[in-house]
């Protein structure tokens, strides 16, 4: 079941994170760099570098959940903040928003190297 709502409360961790991470290390970041408590029933949000995957962790009845979302295509859009800080609280319409507002990505082409030919040697 999906137990994210409007009662909670929502802190997007602002830098770029490693989406490898699953637990207990995203349990660590909250600790130790964000200064808040995972069993306080608070919402965490993580995001790569790319904008293309979001790891959301929360404390359940059961336990920890991970919700893993990968966009196919596109890329989240953030909202804007000051990223020296080590947290920045949204509200769940925000997170509705960056979920919801998926912007295309700007594919940058890359220009053919040419073949080298014979007569180049």
């Amino acid at each position: 079941m999906f137990h994210l709502h409007d009662k909670l409360k929502y802190f997007l961790y602002p830098a770029p994170v490693d989406m490898r991470k699953s637990f207990y290390t995203l349990s660590g970041i909250v600790t130790s760099v964000m200064k808040r408590n995972v069993q306080d029933g608070e919402v965490f949000i993580f995001v790569n570098r790319r904008l293309t995957t979001m790891k959301i962790l929360h404390l359940e009845h059961g336990g920890l959940v991970i919700y893993h979302k990968k966009l196919e295509s596109g890329v989240f859009k953030l909202p804007g903040f000051d990223e020296s800080l080590t947290s920045h609280a949204i509200s769940w319409h925000d997170l509705m928003m960056i979920v919801r507002n998926v912007k295309p990505k700007k594919r940058l082409l890359k220009r053919r190297q040419k073949e080298a030919s014979f007569q180049d040697f």
